[in-house]
């Protein structure tokens, strides 16, 4: 039985920084973000934004087009929960109409929640192939204003149904993952920021790809030529390169062309969003499959997850006779090109303007609310959430 993606859907809010007025503003050659890093545009998520507002967007791109009493599990993978102990997931659940009748949790583990969560659903597929999952990989990366880790900031949510015979993608059934206790990146339970040791944690990226690729070679004999497209997890979009550029002397220069431009229209979303942490991975899938003209079905795409703390996983999906017709190409470009560009002291503001980390009623600022699911405040220690006309 084949199992993979049936559906995806994305969202970022409404509101971005130009990282060449940044630079700027920070003194800092421009194309030291745009060139060296990789980044042009950073999603901006003003306190109306979380990751149930995020998620619950990103899976009404499709979720009227399903069928919905099928669904038995609801996931949300992230690292921007909005509380210790209820999940998001629950949350999403009733925003997006679901039965009752649907298992729902939250995964943590860095930015392979997404991953861990899509391979959780996989596994309850097989075992109830008449059901669907829902997997919602959502995060807002925060890194403070003026730090060092401010360039790759972002905020978005990539939403995946998982089904039998699936529409877009199989999910082949040959991950290898491997797991390490180091200290790369972290976030007390104190703060929204996250702690970074920017060159190790790019370090131990590139070491998890090198160890979990060649390991995944020794057990399925494919090499790079077996494969259309590589994605990877972007942090920032030259983070990926740095790890790819290891594996691809392994191939012809024909070869090496080709797969490096797969990966740069795998970039094109995140280069305009930023980091997404938990979705970052299926934010590049669908750039590469809304933005490459090259792929088509039956190719093999190679899918490199990596979670600090430390959590990495290499696997392949199959694409799908007839998967552009699922895709939603034309509406996320002009998405994208239709949002509100902020003037770095309004980004500031933004940026300071969230919700505190205490029991105090709060309200979202009017003038930032968009997307179908908002979060208008809180009352009482509990969050108001609403479900906007479209």
């Amino acid at each position: 039985m084949q199992i993979g993606i049936d559906r995806l859907g994305m969202y970022s809010p409404h509101f971005f920084v130009d990282l060449k007025d940044l630079a700027e503003a920070r003194g800092v050659d421009p194309n030291k973000f745009i060139i060296g890093i990789g980044q042009s545009e950073q999603a901006v998520a003003p306190s109306s934004e979380d990751v149930v507002t995020m998620g619950a967007n990103a899976a009404a791109e499709f979720i009227d087009d399903i069928d919905t009493s099928k669904v038995g599990l609801v996931i949300l993978g992230t690292e921007t929960g909005i509380d210790a102990s209820k999940s998001g997931a629950v949350i999403i659940q009733r925003l997006l109409g679901l039965p009752e009748w649907v298992r729902t949790y939250e995964i943590k583990q860095a930015c392979y929640g997404g991953t861990a969560g899509l391979m959780t659903a996989r596994d309850y597929v097989a075992a109830h192939p008449d059901k669907t999952a829902l997997v919602i990989a959502a995060d807002i990366a925060r890194y403070g204003l003026n730090s060092g880790g401010e360039v790759t900031q972002g905020a978005g949510a990539v939403a995946m149904l998982i089904s039998a015979n699936p529409a877009i993608m199989t999910i082949n059934d040959d991950s290898v993952f491997m797991s390490r206790d180091i200290m790369d990146f972290w976030r007390p339970v104190y703060t929204d920021l996250a702690l970074a040791k920017g060159k190790y944690s790019t370090e131990q990226y590139i070491k998890f790809f090198d160890d979990v690729w060649a390991r995944y070679q020794q057990q399925t004999g494919l090499t790079l030529d077996d494969f259309a497209a590589v994605n990877f997890h972007l942090p920032y979009t030259k983070m990926g390169l740095k790890a790819f550029w290891t594996a691809l002397p392994e191939v012809s220069e024909d070869k090496q062309t080709a797969l490096l431009d797969a990966y740069q229209e795998s970039t094109v979303y995140s280069r305009r969003i930023g980091n997404i942490y938990t979705g970052s991975l299926y934010l590049g899938l669908v750039s590469l499959l809304e933005n490459d003209g090259h792929v088509q079905a039956g190719d093999r795409l190679g899918m490199f997850s990596y979670g600090s703390g430390a959590v990495g996983e290499f696997f392949s999906g199959e694409l799908q006779e007839g998967f552009a017709r699922f895709l939603h190409a034309d509406a996320h470009r002009e998405y994208l090109d239709s949002r509100q560009r902020l003037s770095v002291a309004e980004y500031e503001r933004v940026f300071n303007n969230k919700v505190p980390y205490s029991a105090d009623d709060y309200s979202a600022d009017p003038q930032y609310l968009s997307g179908r699911y908002v979060l208008t405040g809180v009352e009482n220690q509990e969050r108001q959430y609403e479900e906007r006309p479209e």
